[in-house]
């Protein structure tokens, strides 16, 4: 390697502080987007499934046949698919968050879950669940403005 090569590299070569923050801000990043995934999925899954639900009535039986049978109505079958959506993005999300950050931050699916069923599948949202909503997002709103990790997995330095 020539000296002037060897220079150039040097001049590349980023403040240790510089990296921590860097991986800080693109832990943040992924997790603010993958939350949103998590939630959104979350949400549509639930509205979905409660839409087939609707057509098909209560499934109490302890037979399987009837939930098989359930299964294959649209609109549960689109619920399923995202609910599988969901779980494969939450196991994302747990594989570096922290578990006191994930549950509270997703939660904020219960909430648009509430407003969903309100404006699109006709319910009535009591003053008494609005308030609950409120408290729970809340909630969210104090853990969301914390950092998501608050400890090192194995191998991992910060």
């Amino acid at each position: 390697m020539h000296q002037t090569e060897e220079m150039d590299l040097k001049s590349v070569v980023v403040h240790p502080d510089e990296q921590v923050r860097w991986r800080k801000h693109t832990l943040i990043g992924k997790t603010v987007i993958v939350s949103g995934i998590v939630v959104g999925t979350n949400v549509i899954a639930n509205y979905a499934l409660k839409r087939g639900l609707q057509d098909v009535g209560a499934v109490t039986s302890w037979s399987p046949v009837p939930y098989i049978e359930t299964f294959s109505r649209p609109w549960v079958a689109v619920g399923v698919l995202f609910m599988i959506a969901w779980l494969a993005s939450r196991l994302s999300l747990l594989s570096w968050a922290d578990l006191s950050y994930v549950l509270p931050v997703t939660s904020f699916s219960y909430a648009i879950s509430a407003g969903v069923g309100a404006i699109y599948a006709n319910e009535q949202v009591s003053a008494r669940h609005w308030a609950g909503i409120a408290v729970i997002t809340l909630g969210i709103l104090l853990v969301i403005v914390t950092y998501p990790k608050t400890s090192n997995g194995p191998g991992q330095d910060e």
